[in-house]
Order: C-alpha cells, then structure tokens, then sequence
C-alpha cells in the first residue's frame, strides 16, 4: 500500500508548465518517451534485485548447495550492462539525429541572446526584436541561434524540447517545434549569477495563418518610427521662454556682460 502511494504521489510531478514528461513538440515527446522506457527498465531491474536481496537474507545455508558465482558476474556484472547499453544507443542515437538541426528550407531562424539577466530576440528575416518572448508557427521547424552576451546561460523550453548552452563568442543551433498552440514557459537552466531564478521566457506557439498575421502586424509596428520618451529619458520639453533665448544661453555657456 505504500509504494502504491508513494507511485500515485511521485505522478503528481508529470504535468506541469515546466515538466518534460508533459511533451508538446516531437524532440520532448521522443526525449519522455526514451525517459519512460529508461525509468521502467530500471524499475524493473531495481526489483529483481530486491527479491534476490530478500531471499539471500531469508535463506538458510544449510538448505542451498554451494553455487558457482561465476554465472552472476557474467549475466549480471557483463551481459546485462552490454545488453541495456546496446538497446540505448539502438534506440537514442536516431532520436538524437532526429533533434539535429538539419539544413531545411522551411526552418525559422531566430537568433537568441542571453544577458545578465534577460533575453534579446530577433527575427533576421523580418528586423524585428523583441524582450523575454518568442513567438514561433505550430508544426514549424524552427532554428534558434542562441549565444551569450556575458556569461555562460542555457535556454530550455522543457515541454518543447532539450536545453542547451550559450556561451560568449560562440553560437549554438538548437531546432524547437511545436505540436500545438499554446504558450510554454522556458528559462535559464545554467546559473548565472544573482539574477539567474528570475531570468524566464515564453514561447508562444500560433497555428501558423495566426502566425503571419502576428508577424506582419509587428513588423509593420516595428518599421513605424516611434517618438522618443524624453519623460524617460530625464528630458523635458523646450518651453517657449526658452526657445526665445540665444542658443548659447540654452546651453548653458557663460556670456560676458
């Protein structure tokens, strides 16, 4: 009864905006399904070992004849690592492959930069920037160009796919796709100093019309030239006494009388 309420209650951390048991692109639904078959032949083997535990304990040694260990170091020190490494890369090194980010034609590429401690994004393709967001088309392959502007980040979208580093003066490709729209919370898995808990993002996914309605509504925002904010910047506007003075007077140089 306890292990079936300790397995109920570790099921509780399956779901969840930063779970990678809970995939939403095909890299994470690949990557879950490695870490179930993984988790279930562990579980597997951690039992087996249990019950020769409990029966070597609750045996007695004048009721079994003397074995030969030479079989369990052979079955169990040498075939069953070969065997359980084999079926690994069997089954990994193509979901590996799969997650390269293969030239494609149809791929999206963004670049990504992490600072201390927030993310630039940009679309080369489009000129446009923006802060903490991406916005990306569903069943779309996209390639994200990530780099660092000061110290070592790592960008992670755990229910999109796998993380990976960023590092100054060197760029990194990482392909992302999602299955279904939606939006996906990612954040920095590497620490990078005193703001690194708070150094999040979003993905959010458009069914891909939704898509090139958002892109072409942004970028024509982004092409319009925007007033600066002299509030902001500690400016103030010219008052028309001012304007009525010399120039040297506005700028504030010494006249002599």
């Amino acid at each position: 009864m306890i292990w079936l309420c300790s397995l109920l209650l570790s099921q509780t951390g399956c779901t969840g905006p930063y779970s990678a048991l809970d995939p939403q692109g095909p890299a994470a639904a690949e990557v879950a399904l490695l870490w179930w078959g993984m988790f279930g032949f562990a579980t597997v083997v951690l039992l087996v070992v249990v019950v020769l535990w409990h029966y070597a304990i609750k045996r007695r040694a004048e009721q079994t004849p003397v074995t030969r260990t030479s079989g369990w170091i052979i079955w169990g020190g040498l075939a069953l690592p070969t065997v359980s490494i084999t079926v690994l890369l069997i089954v990994g090194v193509p979901i590996g492959h799969r997650m390269m980010p293969l030239p494609d034609e149809h791929a999206l590429h963004i670049q990504v930069t992490g600072n201390q401690w927030y993310w630039q994004v940009a679309y080369p393709e489009h000129d446009l920037q923006m802060t903490d967001e991406l916005h990306i088309p569903v069943n779309t392959p996209v390639h994200l160009h990530l780099t660092s502007a000061d110290v070592i980040h790592s960008f992670w979208v755990p229910r999109l796919g796998v993380k990976l580093d960023m590092l100054p003066g060197r760029t990194n490709l990482l392909r992302l796709e999602a299955s279904a729209a939606g939006v996906y919370l990612g954040q920095c898995a590497e620490y990078c100093g005193f703001g690194h808990a708070h150094m999040q993002f979003t993905v959010t996914a458009h069914e891909q019309l939704d898509f090139a309605d958002w892109l072409n509504e942004h970028t024509s925002l982004e092409q319009k030239p925007q007033e600066p904010d002299l509030h902001g910047l500690g400016l103030h506007e010219t008052s028309s006494h001012e304007s009525d003075q010399p120039e040297s007077v506005q700028q504030g140089e010494a006249i002599d009388e």
